[in-house]
């Protein structure tokens, strides 16, 4: 029997896993930035732009992969 397969399954699960919860918090922080922004500070449009860029870059670089089209393998 071939453990060896199963254990790379198996970091792959927690890698994506550790991911996921890295962007959730990324993510959080940056809503909660985002609405003291706008309640505390009275800020500006661009200040919000700038937050929901991050934000979006950050769902963007995680979840669709777009860095892999740079990478020979990747596509």
């Amino acid at each position: 029997m071939c453990l060896g397969g199963f254990v790379l399954v198996e970091e792959k699960k927690k890698a994506a896993y550790r991911l996921g919860v890295i962007t959730f918090v990324i993510l959080a922080v940056l809503t909660v930035a985002e609405y003291y922004a706008s309640v505390s500070l009275a800020a500006s449009a661009v200040i919000m732009f700038i937050i929901a860029f991050l934000k979006a870059g950050v769902i963007v670089q995680n979840f669709m992969h777009i860095s892999r089209l740079w990478r020979e393998e990747g596509h």
